[in-house]
């Protein structure tokens, strides 16, 4: 059964284009200043006009203000908040309180403990996201889109109570055993279709939906 499948970090027409035609069911876009990734809101509201309503729409944030979230949603329009930051739970509660939108949160992850820090998003986020945790050592590392793994038998015994997705150094070649591993219902993956950071490649966009399709 094919996973469902969210590409990250679009930022031209082209690679939307590549995202939806291969039957991605998520999309997202970056707001964070310090990503490569970053687009403004006046972008995605262009490249969205031509998203299917069947396609969801995701905004990446990292420790926004509510005037910076008031500031992007003014400027387009967008399904899920995809929060990549130090976000307390009582912190998603103001967000999707406010907002009006679903919330996925995203919980990094080195080792086993890590895990245990989605039991308090459990009750507030729509969905959580499990993403490889930057080691410190790291210079300049972003929140996500690192092009790094984990561990992924971590997730393999466990069980959550919320849809959840798998991230970090996944790519066309790695997918299905990822998959397999750690028994992800959904995926997301930026770095793994780009040739370098913040340059997306529609070739790589096209193989690792395909991939997702041989689950």
């Amino acid at each position: 059964m094919a996973v469902l499948a969210k590409i990250c970090g679009l930022k031209t027409p082209e690679t939307v284009a590549a995202a939806v035609a291969g039957g991605a069911s998520l999309v997202g876009f970056n707001f964070y200043g310090r990503s490569p990734r970053c687009v403004d809101p006046a972008t995605v509201k262009q490249l969205a006009a031509s998203i299917p309503a069947s396609v969801r729409k995701v905004g990446l944030l990292v420790d926004d203000s509510d005037a910076h979230i008031a500031e992007i949603l003014s400027g387009c329009d967008l399904d899920l908040l995809q929060l990549h930051g130090h976000e307390t739970p009582e912190r998603v509660v103001e967000i999707r309180a406010r907002f009006g939108k679903p919330a996925i949160k995203v919980i990094p992850v080195s080792e086993a403990a890590d895990l245990d820090r989605a039991a308090a998003y459990e009750d507030v986020a729509d969905y959580l996201m499990f993403d490889a945790k930057p080691p410190k050592s790291m210079a300049n590392a972003l929140p996500g889109g690192n092009a790094l793994s984990f561990d992924w038998t971590l997730l393999s015994n466990r069980r959550f109570q919320r849809p959840w997705l798998l991230a970090g150094g996944l790519t066309a070649d790695n997918l299905v055993g990822a998959v397999r591993i750690s028994g992800a219902p959904m995926v997301d993956v930026s770095s793994g279709v780009e040739d370098r950071p913040g340059e997306k490649n529609v070739s790589k966009i096209k193989a690792f939906l395909d991939a997702s399709r041989r689950l």
